[in-house]
């Protein structure tokens, strides 16, 4: 059953006026169901009404969120090569710090592309798809290289501490 176009006005204008009444502390609406199905909203109780009344109080105050700043990680620098600690006095547990950062990082870029990260490119058949840009993959390509030295440092520094 599809509302008519009456009741959808009737509908919006309702919500229109409860919403255009923000300055007041709290508000009062009521969901009237009668016999039928049939959901109406009314800002006064009705009087001699044969079905359900739901009151309900409004308080456009407690309706407000904040949300963070997103704000993204910096990706850890990665190391140059041949500036690392010989294996057998670098410190385990500064790798396994080293290691987990650096998979940190490149999971963040994995899970949440910024804007500037992906592009739209149509399909042959219509619609669009999302497209990683070339220095998006440069840099997941960057972060991969710079967890694999990390992990591999790791083993050699764990095999010499054996």
């Amino acid at each position: 059953m599809r509302p008519s176009p009456v009741r959808i006005t009737s509908i919006v204008a309702a919500l229109v006026a409860v919403a255009g009444v923000g300055a007041a502390a709290a508000q009062t609406l009521y969901k009237l169901i009668d016999k039928n199905g049939k959901v109406t909203y009314s800002e006064e109780a009705p009087k001699n009404f044969d079905g359900k009344v739901i009151r309900i109080d409004i308080d456009p105050n407690a309706n407000r969120a904040t949300l963070p700043k997103y704000e993204p990680k910096a990706a850890p620098a990665p190391a140059a090569r041949g500036t690392a600690a010989p294996a057998k006095t670098a410190d385990v547990g500064a790798l396994r710090e080293r290691v987990a950062t650096r998979r940190a990082a490149l999971e963040a870029a994995q899970n949440n592309p910024g804007e500037e990260d992906v592009q739209w490119v149509g399909n042959a058949g219509g619609g669009t798809r999302r497209v990683p840009t070339p220095a998006y993959q440069r840099r997941l390509a960057e972060l991969e290289r710079s967890l694999k030295e990390a992990e591999d440092e790791l083993d050699a520094a764990q095999k010499n501490a054996r």
